[in-house]
């Protein structure tokens, strides 16, 4: 059986449905569906995106396509915002991965199964856009669940906060929003037996017009909260829905007209609202977290939801605005353990993919959060940046498994919490239980490109390289622009021997990263210095080697590009560098046996230095 055959099955009954109304589509599509080869398969759904951004070029654009590359149109129809980004990033996901060239035999069967999930994504939306209703019964998430009542099992309660509209005139209060409905998610996260999907999967339908049952099936959630905020001088309207994902009916809404100062109080009622209606047994601990206030200051409160927003962004430009709107919350009040937590998060991930030295960025780190605990000692995220640090920075690693340990038993929701860990296990070799820490990250937190791509380096690591490749590719699905998913789809490329796919995907890393990550530059290199572009790969070494001499470069970068040159005394004193660095990525370099090949030098080094698992 084909592994993409469910998905056959989805777009049968898209196809089942249209009787008639849309023959040219119909007729691509009665193709697909009756191909068994992953060649025409690939073929027949491009040709249905044809058929579907041809209408949309002349209904959309007001003028037929011509012969114009179906990318060109896609991207005018996003730059003209006629089309939701998420089936923007559908489209382009379908387009890249099913090009139909000379050479069919180039295809990765792998390809077929994020191309038919997008084209399933597209058609849904495209008939609902063309205002037709296909009778066919919608998907229920919850199997079973009566209409007549929201009364499910202990083990099954599930909510996702959507990102709140902003109403306001000026449609200036985006991260306001957002941070409304991130607190709420924070609150609602502390309660036992509830799953509360993350803020970047319930926040992906942010500006799109989606079905609520569409959104609850895609989070596998029973029900949705929903709202808008009109913010006008210093008076709130906040308005929220409950809804039930299996027939879309309101169990519950809400109006406010409050002064600002009351936002913390509208916060609080609407979490405990929810809580009491999913009739979720609170214990006393849980009652006493939902209202805990982390500030009391508004202007502080603010700058902290703008810190939020820009980190969420995952570039170097939003860790740097993050970083600002932080520290400036901190300078307004100094005992706002929450700022601490979120300037903590930037560092670490500035650490690793940005320019802040570990001595100095893990230093800056600890100090954030014996602040924030001293502070509040509940803090989830607190424990599992200690483990972070433990792991990464001062490889105590049986203190660090205390941490998410410890971080998981306060919030057992907290998605970055159960990723971490995975990556912990994987160093120190429980397989098996790293990919079950993945998975749940997953279902906690589905369309997060962070940590779906996480999850498919706990697939490559544990060998499992065909999973890894899928897990990138859905990702890039979902968003094709970030760098760090083609840095490592590139490395699962090389590990399958399909150097010239490898080459492009980090190319395509180190473009994205406008050359500011180094691993990715010193990949892309080592690339190079393999197939014989030795110009190619002299200029990429001595830009890094130049930055080097004004910012901080890992020395782990430095080491991979010296032993492909074959230069073993200098990779080993880079390496050795990095180790007394205590460079970021050298506990990933020493659980990947290319990397840090076994019973090497370089192994015996890296176990003389300490960094023993």
């Amino acid at each position: 059986m084909a592994i993409w055959t469910s998905e056959i099955k989805e777009l049968e009954k898209l196809y089942e449905s249209l009787k008639g109304q849309f023959p040219d589509l119909e007729k691509e599509l009665e193709r697909l569906i009756r191909a068994d080869d992953e060649n025409i398969i690939l073929l027949y759904s491009r040709r249905c995106l044809e058929v579907i951004i041809t209408d949309l070029c002349e209904r959309e654009l007001k003028r037929p396509r011509k012969t114009e590359p179906l990318k060109g149109i896609i991207d005018k129809l996003h730059k003209e915002e006629k089309i939701p980004s998420h089936i923007i990033s559908s489209m382009h996901g379908l387009n890249e991965l099913s090009t139909y060239g000379a050479h069919p035999k180039d295809f990765d069967p792998e390809q077929v199964k994020p191309v038919l999930n997008n084209l399933d994504i597209i058609i849904k939306w495209y008939l609902k856009n063309k205002g037709y209703h296909p009778e066919a019964k919608p998907r229920s998430v919850v199997e079973g669940l009566e209409s007549s009542s929201i009364e499910v099992s202990e083990a099954t309660k599930s909510i996702a906060v959507l990102s709140f509209v902003d109403m306001s005139p000026e449609k200036d209060q985006e991260y306001f929003c957002d941070g409304i409905a991130e607190e709420i998610i924070h609150a609602l996260s502390q309660i036992k037996n509830l799953k509360v999907v993350a803020r970047s999967s319930a926040f992906a339908f942010k500006n799109k017009q989606a079905d609520l049952r569409e959104v609850g099936r895609i989070l596998d959630v029973e029900t949705i909260l929903e709202g808008s905020i009109r913010k006008s001088g210093d008076r709130l309207r906040i308005t929220a829905q409950f809804i039930k994902v299996s027939d879309g009916s309101h169990i519950w809404s809400e109006r406010y007209d409050r002064d600002l100062e009351d936002v913390f109080a509208i916060q609080d009622e609407i979490s405990m609202t929810i809580a009491d209606i999913l009739k979720v047994k609170l214990l006393p601990a849980s009652k006493a977290i939902i209202p805990k206030r982390h500030s009391e200051n508004i202007e502080a409160y603010s700058l902290y939801l703008k810190g939020m927003y820009y980190w969420q962004m995952l570039t170097s430009e939003g860790y740097r605005k993050a970083a600002e709107y932080f520290n400036h919350a901190l300078e307004i009040d100094p005992d706002y353990a929450l700022a601490y937590i979120g300037f903590g998060y930037v560092i670490s991930l500035s650490t690793f993919w940005g320019n802040i030295p570990p001595n100095e960025g893990y230093t800056k780190i600890k100090e954030y959060i014996e602040k924030a605990l001293k502070i509040d000692n509940t803090l989830a995220d607190a424990y599992t940046l200690l483990g972070i640090i433990n792991t990464h920075y001062l490889w105590v690693f049986k203190e660090a498994e205390k941490n998410f340990q410890h971080a998981l038993q306060i919030n057992p929701n907290l998605s970055m919490s159960h990723l971490y860990y995975s990556m912990f296990l994987i160093f120190t070799g429980r397989h098996e239980e790293a990919i079950s820490e993945a998975k749940r990250a997953q279902q906690l937190d589905p369309l997060s490109i962070y940590i779906n791509t996480y999850t498919g380096l706990i697939y490559d690591y544990t060998g499992r390289i065909d999973d890894a490749i899928k897990e990138y590719q859905i990702t890039l699905a979902i968003n094709p622009n970030f760098f760090i998913t083609h840095y490592h789809l590139g490395r699962a490329f090389a590990a399958k021997g399909m150097i010239k796919e490898s080459i492009a995907e980090y190319e395509r890393a180190v473009d994205l990263s406008d050359y500011e990550a180094s691993l990715p530059v010193a990949a892309l290199t080592c690339s190079y210095y393999s197939i014989g572009e030795k110009d190619k790969a002299d200029r990429l070494f001595e830009s890094l080697k130049k930055r080097s001499e004004t910012e901080y470069v890992p020395a782990t970068s430095l080491y991979l590009i010296h032993r492909v040159r074959g230069e073993e005394a200098l990779a080993l004193d880079f390496l050795k560098k990095a180790c007394n660095e205590h460079d970021s990525f050298l506990v990933w370099f020493r659980a990947h046996p290319f990397l840090i090949p076994e019973g090497s030098k370089y192994m015996a080094l890296l176990k003389e230095m300490g960094l023993n698992y």
